[in-house]
């Protein structure tokens, strides 16, 4: 009896948990052998024409030159790649269809008597949030062209400034897992979708 009690407060957290995920994609060109590139900068006209806050901006790629370094780069006035940011927000509303579930009138109410009604939930439920996508770039320098480009999608924070700084970390760092990209096998891919 208790348990159905909490199926609402169950959905409730399971929403919540989902917004807390980065959905991340990639694509790479499969001739490059991404061993060869061990230096990077950033690339300054990309990153400008990228329309979020200046404050945002530095929080990426202060994210991204950690990330970077974890995978054994240097960042260098002679690189051998660039790296370039694009990103955009979109309102996401979410409507969760609520009718006719729990142990309302319709089956079970009668025989438990005094829960009649209880449990029941009616309605809908509407969430309304901000989503980021974040797209990060890498250029091969001596070919002038992209070689690799992960996507991430994700809710955003805009409040506290120390939850939105760790958001941001948060997504760069689920981005950066899928490079460099598994070329040789399938099954190293951990079924992430191709942007």
């Amino acid at each position: 009896m208790k348990a159905l009690r909490l199926l609402p407060l169950l959905a409730i957290m399971l929403i919540v948990s989902s917004c807390s995920t980065v959905r991340v994609a990639s694509d790479y060109d499969q001739t490059v052998n991404f061993n060869e590139y061990k230096t990077y900068a950033f690339y300054k006209p990309g990153i400008d024409k990228a329309e979020i806050s200046d404050l945002d901006k530095k929080r990426i790629l202060r994210a991204i030159e950690t990330e970077m370094a974890a995978k054994g780069f240097t960042k260098s006035e002679n690189p051998t790649v660039l790296v370039s940011i694009f990103a955009k927000a979109n309102k996401r509303v979410d409507v969760y269809q609520n009718n006719n579930f729990g142990f309302g009138r319709f089956g079970y109410g009668g025989f438990y008597g005094p829960f009649y009604g209880g449990g029941a939930f009616y309605g809908n439920t509407v969430s309304e949030r901000t989503e980021g996508v974040l797209y990060i770039d890498l250029l091969d320098v001596s070919k002038k062209q992209l070689v690799w480009q992960g996507k991430g999608t994700a809710s955003l924070y805009s409040g506290n400034i120390e939850k939105r700084e760790a958001r941001i970390q948060e997504i760069v760092k689920e981005i950066m897992t899928v490079y460099p990209p598994a070329i040789a096998s399938n099954d190293s891919e951990l079924n992430r979708e191709k942007i």
